[in-house]
């Protein structure tokens, strides 16, 4: 008998561990994506139930007409998201700011340790900025006051921050090379350059997103986040760009890669135009089209293209959503509670801001970052 032959004998004790293995392997096979829904079950309901309330217009128009501060508190106070502390606007943001700590705590500990890495880099971008605000005011030799490590989340950071506050400026280098930050950014402190600041720091915290691991069936998902991420990165510093007249090599330096529609040419397309205007149009056929071109008008009238990145962020959060209904088993719902809780906490804060300054809620309206409809 060949080998053949005593695989497919059912008299032969081969033919049935071949029968065995056949079956387990499809077994682990069918249930392997079973296994990675069955660990955001829990945790999707949940975020689905609690939501975000302060990114709706409804909600949002209710909290900004809060008599003072007091009122204003007491009204976030009376759920369970919130248990807000302080007199004075700065703080309550800073009791705002732990919130949001304590929510991707909360987010770490119901779900899957598997997410324990995605959820540690949003904590480490909210570093990331401090970083940056230490190393600019260390080329400008402005003094860095030390409560500011009252807001870093991460004892890594802490330790980074720590040492960049005690430095002499020659020796920002050496400690940032110590903690494995990109040469791209190195270079951009030796030289001063703080528009390369800012988009090596956007580098690295998108190239620590592309990286981490999640979750099998997750990848697809958290891609998208990114590449939608990068969208409306690249355009609003094409909108800055324009505003300003800078010439080509800005918009070179400052390009974070190619998006979900933004392709690397079509970017170059839009930084190519005269005009703000002209890249609106540019940007027909696009997710993000309609509502800019909607705000053109608005847009004329201040000339500031800050009308333009808060209608951007509202489009980010509707394709957030988006991502959310097609990856609702999965990563999706995470991604959009995680994000939205970031613009939820932005918006309250400055609303805080607002209310002890006496702005009129239509001044404070019009600072709020909506999801779009």
């Amino acid at each position: 008998m060949n080998l053949i032959d005593v695989l497919l004998n059912p008299n032969s004790i081969y033919f049935w561990v071949l029968i065995i293995s056949i079956i387990i392997g499809a077994v682990v096979i069918i249930s392997r994506p079973f296994s990675t829904y069955i660990k955001f079950v829990y945790t999707n309901a949940k975020y689905e139930a609690i939501g975000n309330p302060y990114v709706s217009e409804k909600n949002l128009n209710g909290i900004v007409e809060s008599k003072n501060l007091t009122n204003f508190k007491e009204s976030l106070n009376q759920s369970k998201d919130y248990q807000l502390t302080g007199d004075k606007a700065i703080e309550i943001q800073d009791s705002l700011e732990k919130s949001f700590y304590l929510t991707i705590e909360m987010m770490k500990k119901d779900s899957s340790k598997k997410m324990n890495d995605f959820f540690n880099i949003y904590l480490e971008k909210n570093d990331l900025y401090i970083v940056k605000k230490v190393i600019k005011d260390k080329i400008l030799d402005i003094s860095i006051n030390e409560k500011i490590l009252e807001k870093v989340l991460l004892d890594n950071s802490k330790e980074l921050i720590e040492r960049l506050i005690s430095a002499e400026f020659e020796n920002l280098s050496k400690i940032l090379t110590d903690f494995n930050f990109p040469n791209e950014l190195i270079q951009s402190i030796k030289d001063k350059n703080f528009l390369k600041i800012d988009s090596s720091i956007d580098r690295y915290i998108i190239s620590k997103f592309k990286s981490v691991k999640v979750p099998y069936k997750c990848e697809i998902g958290k891609q998208k986040f990114i590449k939608i991420l990068i969208d409306v990165l690249n355009i609003k510093n094409v909108l800055r760009g324009k505003q300003l007249n800078y010439e080509e090599y800005f918009f070179k330096d400052v390009y974070l890669g190619e998006g979900y529609e933004i392709a690397s040419w079509k970017y170059k397309e839009l930084y190519e135009f005269e005009s703000v205007s002209q890249v609106i149009t540019s940007l027909e056929g696009t997710s993000y089209y309609n509502k800019l071109k909607d705000s053109i008008e608005e847009y004329n009238k201040t000339n500031s293209v800050q009308i333009f990145e808060n209608v951007l962020d509202s489009i980010f959060l509707k394709l957030i959503k988006d991502i959310s209904m097609q990856n609702y088993v999965t990563i999706g719902p995470t991604i959009r509670y995680i994000t939205s809780k970031e613009y939820e906490i932005r918006n309250l804060k400055v609303i805080a801001k607002g209310i002890e300054e006496n702005l009129s809620s239509e001044i404070i309206n019009n600072q709020l970052i909506k999801e779009a409809l």
